[in-house]
């Protein structure tokens, strides 16, 4: 039986690594694509393949960016893939409001020279997974639980970037007939994720005060809410939406909602810490009841000139559809950040 061919863009990623050791075990050949670096940044990925001639029977990698048309076309068009996943990104959300015409080239534009790509090379039986985000989702004039059929209203150039690249998506399929789907995938976070986006900078933060290497924990919004999953669970999304008869969009989700500050709380908690939050606003802290010191503050420059203050997925249709649910929960997913944080140590 001739193996499946799959190619990644963002294979270097959280999410592209857990795709790739997933797609391995069902016997794909996995092409990656990653971008030229005077430092090496592969670490998600060295465990699957030979790091320094970038190939293993299965496993190969190729420079390129999908803010390079002519390398994005020249690499579809080698490798000629059945499926190809779009996992990659200008991916934080506070960093776009920064480099704003970056972010959009990248996660907007870069979407659209797959898809066209796909389109001047006839690729019809090569189907096509766009990373879409619940930051699409943006202002919400209730809190409830988001599906499919909810309006976008982003609040930031990679949400507004990610609605295009949806819509980018959702046009070439109906225009030119490509299997395009697009996984709206809400927070999912793991062990890989950087540490810069809030999961893992609060877990890498309260280790390392636990182990009387930083002194505090400084972080932005406490009440922003969040449907935060594993992204290993949402790796095999991905594929089974692939998988399905037809292309589709598809909520992946929890339909659980925590806020920062409560996941910080339970960070701290199963690490021990006894604390106690005092003030409001930018002047809340939280106190380490053992020493009455100060173990997390808030600095404004960590908030969002818009914020998106509520976020919750109804996965309803991809379970049915896809039976696809999370086989994590939210403190499945903490102690595996925390088990791995410590690991270092």
């Amino acid at each position: 039986m001739k193996k499946k061919i799959a190619l990644i863009f963002g294979i270097t990623g959280q999410d592209g690594s857990y795709l790739a050791e997933l797609l391995l075990k069902k016997n794909y050949i996995i092409h990656g694509v990653k971008r030229r670096s005077s430092s090496a940044n592969t670490e998600r990925i060295d465990h699957l393949f030979d790091s320094v001639n970038f190939s293993n029977k299965n496993f190969f990698i190729h420079y390129g960016d999908i803010s390079d048309g002519t390398s994005t076309l020249n690499i579809i068009n080698k490798v000629k893939p059945d499926e190809i996943y779009n996992l990659a990104a200008q991916s934080h959300v506070r960093v776009s409001f920064d480099i704003p015409e970056y972010t959009a080239d990248v996660t907007a534009i870069g979407a659209l020279r797959i898809l066209e790509a796909l389109r001047i090379l006839r690729l019809k039986k090569t189907k096509y997974y766009q990373a879409s985000s619940s930051e699409m989702y943006g202002l919400l004039e209730k809190k409830k639980s988001l599906n499919e059929l909810t309006p976008f209203h982003p609040r930031s150039v990679y949400g507004i970037s990610k609605v295009f690249a949806f819509h980018a998506a959702v046009h070439y399929r109906e225009a030119y007939g490509i299997f395009a789907s697009n996984g709206i995938l809400f927070n999912h976070e793991s062990p890989r994720r950087g540490p810069t986006f809030v999961t893992k900078k609060i877990v890498q933060g309260l280790v390392r005060i636990k182990k009387g290497l930083q002194k505090k924990l400084t972080l932005g919004n406490l009440y922003a809410v969040r449907d935060w999953g594993h992204a290993k669970d949402y790796a095999t999304s991905m594929w089974k939406i692939l998988q399905y008869k037809k292309p589709d969009n598809w909520v992946i989700a929890t339909n659980k909602e925590t806020t920062v500050k409560e996941f910080a709380n339970r960070v701290a908690k199963k690490l021990g810490f006894k604390i106690k939050w005092k003030g409001k606003g930018i002047y809340e802290k939280a106190i380490n009841l053992d020493n009455n010191k100060t173990i997390i503050d808030i600095d404004k420059k960590f908030l969002r000139p818009t914020e998106v203050d509520f976020l919750r997925g109804d996965f309803s249709k991809a379970k049915r559809l896809l039976k696809w649910k999370p086989a994590y929960n939210t403190d499945d997913l903490i102690e595996d950040m925390i088990s791995s944080e410590l690991e270092d140590f």
